[in-house]
């Protein structure tokens, strides 16, 4: 039975290291959080969330609106393309000495592909079990080796992919309860240049991966017929990362750091209008300041080795949007969200997380196929704010530097999701 168990593991985390291999992530929401859980909420801006229960995805978003789904087995599929761009204008930096300053590093982001899966199935008409896969925090941002922010750090990679089995139970007609349970596997890895020697540089990297577990709890509330109301929470998950530091051709040594990402709370709206219109309202805070400083640590001494200083404070989001249904096949969604970046100040904006206010615009649509399968479509353009660093780097010795520049980000999202109910 002992060895069972133990392949029943070694499989689970062979396929979340398959399922991380598969993403090269950038981030949606502020910070490195991944708002894209879905490809149903893409239209909406993900607004309401927690209060839409339309399909098996609401696991994620609010576990009790499993409750609402057809009886039996309800799938849903989705897949997510993300295009980042990051543009770095210098604005005054100056240059480590004996180095040249370099250049302005080209596109920092990229193109990436963020799937989800969930299953939910009915066991009696009041509970509920189901369980989801899907990535809940990533970031991808990589400049050229010359850029002039590299001894800041040019390259850095997070990849998390959370496994979430999850319970609903209706008490009665108003009132619905979700619980869940997380597991999730994080991987980082973060680049910058070192100097070494006069006019000598190095590839310096750190990287680390770890597994934790953490929960959910969600609540909805019919208050009328036409009126649902949506609370959901998802504690923090805190990792001890265990990996290597290297410098190319200089040191090779095993590391630990903890990270521990942060937790939130949303309050949603869900409000049926008339026949043909939908509202869709939240308000969803972050815990980000549980992010100040991640310092790396010698596993065979303990003494700290390297550290990024990040400062993150909380933050908040809302999000307004709507529904038309325009006939038996087609609904239309739109949105707009404006989410606050956990950055506080220049100083303690990075190269490689550059992270900024943003506005969402979205429009989509859900295609009925028959009466067990419909079809979701969603596009979203996020605006990011313009914003500027001020990024001071001591590296020991002569070797200081000040990186003065302004950050040009946008991203585009295109969403497609398959549900079925049998």
């Amino acid at each position: 039975m002992k060895m069972k168990r133990l392949a029943h593991l070694r499989n689970s985390q062979a396929l979340i290291l398959t399922f991380l291999s598969m993403l090269s992530i950038t981030a949606s929401a502020a910070g490195f959080a991944l708002q894209n859980q879905n490809g149903a909420g893409n239209g909406n801006a993900f607004a309401g969330a927690a209060a839409s229960a339309e399909d098996a995805s609401t696991l994620f978003f609010n576990p009790a609106g499993m409750t609402y789904l057809p009886e039996g087995h309800s799938l849903s599929i989705a897949g997510t393309v993300l295009n980042r761009s990051v543009d770095f204008s210098n604005a005054g930096t100056t240059a480590m000495p004996t180095f040249a300053l370099g250049n302005s590093g080209g596109d920092g982001g990229g193109t990436s592909l963020i799937p989800a899966a969930y299953y939910a199935y009915t066991i009696s008409p009041r509970l509920r079990i189901g369980v989801g896969l899907s990535p809940t925090f990533g970031n991808k941002t990589e400049y050229d080796q010359n850029f002039i922010g590299r001894f800041s750090g040019y390259f850095a990679e997070i990849k998390q992919i959370n496994i979430n089995p999850s319970i609903a139970y209706r008490l009665n007609d108003t009132v619905s309860l979700g619980f869940g349970l997380n597991y999730a596997r994080n991987e980082v890895e973060f680049r910058q240049m070192a100097p070494v020697a006069a006019a000598t540089q190095r590839i310096a990297r750190l990287e680390g991966d770890d597994a934790a577990w953490s929960y959910n709890l969600g609540a909805m509330f019919q208050v009328s017929p036409d009126t649902r109301l949506g609370l959901a929470y998802r504690s923090r998950l805190k990792f001890h990362l265990d990996g290597k530091q290297d410098i190319q051709g200089v040191l090779n040594r095993n590391i630990k750091a903890e990270l521990e990402t942060p937790d939130n709370l949303s309050l949603a709206l869900h409000q049926r209008l008339n026949d043909r219109w939908d509202l869709l309202a939240d308000v969803t805070w972050t815990y980000w300041s549980s992010i100040k400083t991640i310092t790396a640590t010698s596993a065979t001494t303990g003494a700290p080795v390297a550290a990024l200083k990040f400062n993150f404070r909380d933050t908040y989001r809302v999000g307004l949007g709507a529904n038309y249904r325009m006939n038996d096949a087609w609904k239309l969604r739109l949105g707009t969200a404006y989410d606050k970046t956990p950055v506080p100040n220049a100083a303690d904006r990075t190269m490689t997380l550059p992270d900024a206010d943003r506005t969402w615009l979205s429009v989509g649509a859900r295609y009925t196929l028959s009466p067990q399968s419909s079809l979701d479509m969603g596009y979203s353009h996020i605006f990011f704010k313009k914003v500027s660093t001020e990024r001071a780097v001591a590296l020991g010795g002569p070797f200081t530097q000040t990186i003065r520049g302004n950050f040009d980000t946008s991203a585009d999202l295109l969403s497609v999701q398959y549900n079925h109910n049998f």
